[in-house]
């Protein structure tokens, strides 16, 4: 598949070569930059930033590194190599060849699925776009701007494929992605978690941990579709969504590697002191964790739905990984575990499978989830530090769903509203909280310099050096 950056939306669909297709992304362009000056990166204008671009869809050599101004960014639309001989692995179009063009009877549903994965690109964007004012370092401003400009890509891609299969009403929706804001009281973005603030540096590095992760098991799940325009599409946007997965685990890593330092050179455990000494101290960690965790696995929706079970059969999306799986596909026999509340406990019940494909994703994402959480607890065992941190039971602070409205402890244990009451300040982020770990947040502009409350990366940007000016302000 040739990638051409000649025309004016960088593409490897050929886009010169549907006339009409092309108009309409172009009219829609403007609009777009429209959105990014006004919703984008704030201050980001003038400065060149080292930046990644696509340059072709094959895992090896797929990104080229140069200086960048924000504003010039090339989005486009990238689709992985199509596969003439590929067939649906699931469902009940198991083993028919993959679908080019939108099946009538799908069409509504795969339009949703398409729009709302495509709302999420824009939201992130806006709950970041003031982090600039406040980066810890021009590494970690740059990583920002990398995320923001792909997910504006992934934004494109959503796009190309409501113009391209969608018509008029795909036509409309992708204006609509452009109207939405993050957080709006009126007209705010479609998924909850997505309209919660990004306030500071510790919730952007939690976000692009669990809720880009959030986005992994998404887009894997689609990249099993039998429609295969959106399967190629995903299978790229996961090639770029790997980095924003390690910004977010290497930031919390950082901060807890500097956080450990300074227990460590100052011989205490306690968290009023290490603030005055200018780290966030682990509990608070612990606390955004919580939050950003609960809040993550709400966007797989509820524990049994018959939308996921019709997802499933009509073969739109698929299982995370689907192919690993030795069963029939159809799952029309099989059951799965979802929690209820007896007598006051929680205990495990059982679901169609079908019913349960949202509760089986949010587990197989919780098991990657824990297994990053537990790299972070060895750099706390590596400084001799006597803290561990935990991911809360997946009950904990639900908001969608049969659990929704319940008071769970981080432990899984049912609580009366009380105990909830006189313990959710040692669960969840407070406003003091927020408040302390913005007033850590300064703007650090010198090469090679990193705020007192982070540790300098273990990796650089395409091996650069330590000192290496990631972004030239003019």
């Amino acid at each position: 598949m040739t990638m051409t950056y000649a025309d004016k939306i960088p593409n490897n669909v050929d886009l010169a070569g549907d006339k009409a297709l092309q108009r309409a992304l172009e009219h829609w362009q403007p609009e777009f930059l429209k959105w990014w000056a006004d919703m984008g990166p704030e201050d980001s204008r003038n400065a060149e930033v080292y930046l990644r671009t696509a340059v072709s869809v094959h895992p090896s050599g797929w990104a080229h590194f140069d200086y960048v101004k924000m504003p010039d960014y090339r989005w486009g639309i990238f689709l992985s190599p199509a596969d003439g001989e590929r067939r649906i692995n699931f469902g009940d179009h198991r083993g028919e060849p993959a679908w080019n063009d939108v099946p009538g009877e799908h069409r509504a549903n795969l339009r949703r699925i398409i729009v709302t994965q495509g709302d999420t690109e824009p939201a992130s964007v806006e709950q970041q776009r003031h982090l600039g004012a406040t980066c810890p370092s021009l590494y970690d401003l740059r990583n920002l701007f990398q995320v923001n400009v792909e997910e504006g890509r992934h934004l494109w891609a959503m796009v190309y494929l409501l113009h391209r299969y969608f018509g008029r009403d795909g036509r409309e929706e992708a204006e609509a992605l452009l109207q939405r804001r993050s957080g709006d009281r009126d007209n705010p973005r479609i998924l909850g978690a997505f309209n919660e603030r990004t306030p500071d540096w510790l919730a952007f590095f939690m976000f692009t941990y669990f809720t880009d992760r959030d986005g992994k098991f998404q887009l894997c799940a689609l990249a099993e579709s039998g429609f295969d325009p959106l399967a190629r599409t995903t299978r790229f946007m996961l090639m770029e969504e790997a980095h924003h997965m390690y910004v977010g685990e290497s930031g919390v890593g950082r901060i807890i590697e500097r956080t450990c330092q300074v227990m460590v050179e100052h011989r205490t455990e306690d968290p009023a002191r290490l603030r005055e000494l200018g780290v966030i101290d682990l509990p608070t960690v612990q606390r955004y964790l919580n939050f950003h965790f609960s809040v993550t696995i709400d966007l797989f929706g509820a524990d049994v739905s018959s939308n996921a079970a019709t997802f499933y059969s009509s073969g739109l999306k698929g299982r995370f990984e689907e192919t690993r799986y030795g069963d029939d596909h159809l799952l029309r026999d099989a059951t799965y575990p979802v929690l209820k509340v007896i007598d006051g406990r929680l205990v495990n019940g059982e679901a169609p499978a079908l019913n349960a494909l949202n509760e089986k994703l949010r587990d197989d994402y919780i098991k990657d989830s824990v297994a990053g959480v537990g790299r972070w607890n060895r750099i706390i065992r590596k400084a001799g530090v006597e803290f561990e941190l935990t991911v809360p039971h997946k009950a904990f602070n639900r908001n969608i769903g049969p659990l929704a409205g319940l008071k769970i402890a981080p432990d899984g244990r049912v609580i009366s509203e009380a105990e909830w009451a006189s313990h959710q300040r040692e669960w969840l982020a407070t406003d003091e909280d927020r408040a302390f770990v913005a007033s850590l947040m300064g703007r650090v502009a010198v090469p090679g310099a990193y705020a007192n409350w982070i540790a300098p990366p273990t990796l650089r940007i395409n091996k650069q050096p330590t000192d290496f000016e990631y972004v030239r302000f003019n």
